[in-house]
């Protein structure tokens, strides 16, 4: 291998191993597949930082990575068909590692989200042992031994909820098939401030575990109706108002719903359509933090049809209040 593992974690050579594992996890949840459906290099990033980890969290292999740099394994092995070869088998130019058998590493997501280790997404051996483990996991499916509970498999869902559910929370039903041709209505609980495209883990609700392993968890994918007022950016709602010419001109005091309830919002005198006004708190809440602010956009309202005598009225208007609204209107 010729990768820097201290550059792969991102840490310094003399790093502690708080800060290995802490950078550990870290890149482990970014490039963690699962995360990065989409992503066709995730895995083989997140392979990497398994493989830097392996090493420069066991005191024995980093210290011969240390001293001999990509090139340690060899080096503490005595060369190909060293004590490693008699070690596995006789296999020619196999070698195990430094201080010890081959590991193999099963880090889950839900693990890794939640600080532990445990099974799910396999990761690959080191190069040169992908073969051994292959082989070994076919002869005991074979002969059955070696063979305990596993978790079941994830199921895979996706719903689209109301965009008032999103941001304030609730629950939502939805219908799963299970393999014995039955239906089964799970109730599953919506977070606050839930955004378009995040996913929900049901634990315990996906397929049974082969050799009476636990049974797997249902990751559902959420999408966000669009509501017809109201938009999000971020942890901020904006809502279109509509107020009349007089209440944009002169100013008044209008009713705004909000995820709170209503609130009474001023319209300061001479407000013009595109305009503005902040209540602060009443947007989209946050696990970590204050909520967001809604703001109030104004969208002026004119009557369809004017008499001759209110047309004439509205000329006169403009005329003592000469206005360039389009300067410096540009492409």
């Amino acid at each position: 291998m010729t990768d820097d593992y201290y550059k792969t974690l991102g840490v310094r050579r003399d790093a502690s191993q708080a800060d290995i594992e802490k950078a550990y996890r870290e890149l482990a949840r970014k490039y963690h597949p699962d995360l990065n459906p989409d992503d066709k290099t995730a895995k083989e990033k997140f392979q990497k930082v398994q493989a830097a980890f392996d090493v420069l969290s066991n005191p024995e292999k980093r210290e011969m990575y240390d001293r001999y740099g990509s090139s340690f394994e060899t080096m503490g092995a005595g060369g190909a068909g060293g004590p490693y070869t008699e070690a596995w088998g006789g296999r020619p130019g196999f070698r195990g590692p430094p201080g010890g058998g081959a590991r193999f590493e099963e880090v889950d997501l839900e693990d890794l989200l939640g600080g532990g280790f445990g099974r799910g997404y396999q990761q690959e051996a080191p190069t040169g042992f992908g073969d051994f483990f292959r082989q070994f996991r076919r002869a005991s499916q074979r002969t059955g031994k070696g063979a305990g509970p596993r978790k079941g498999a994830d199921l895979r869902h996706e719903i689209q909820i109301p965009f008032n559910t999103a941001v304030i929370g609730g629950q939502v039903e939805i219908t799963v098939a299970r393999p014995s041709g039955k239906t089964e209505r799970i109730n599953v609980r919506i977070p606050p401030g839930i955004e378009d495209g995040k996913k929900i883990r049901v634990r315990g609700q996906g397929e049974p575990g082969p050799g009476g392993g636990p049974r797997g968890d249902i990751l559902i994918t959420v999408r966000v109706a669009p509501h017809p007022h109201f938009s999000r950016h971020g942890n901020n709602l904006i809502v279109r108002v509509p107020v009349t010419l007089a209440e944009a001109a002169l100013g008044a005091k209008i009713d705004v719903p909000t995820p709170k309830g209503t609130v009474a919002v001023t319209v300061p005198p001479g407000s013009s359509s595109g305009t503005k006004l902040r209540v602060k708190g009443h947007g989209v809440p946050r696990r970590d933090g204050p909520p967001g602010d809604l703001l109030a956009e104004l969208l002026i309202m004119l009557p369809k049809e004017l008499d001759p005598a209110e047309q004439e009225q509205i000329r006169a208007l403009d005329q003592r209040h000469r206005l360039s609204p389009r300067n410096g209107l540009r492409w």
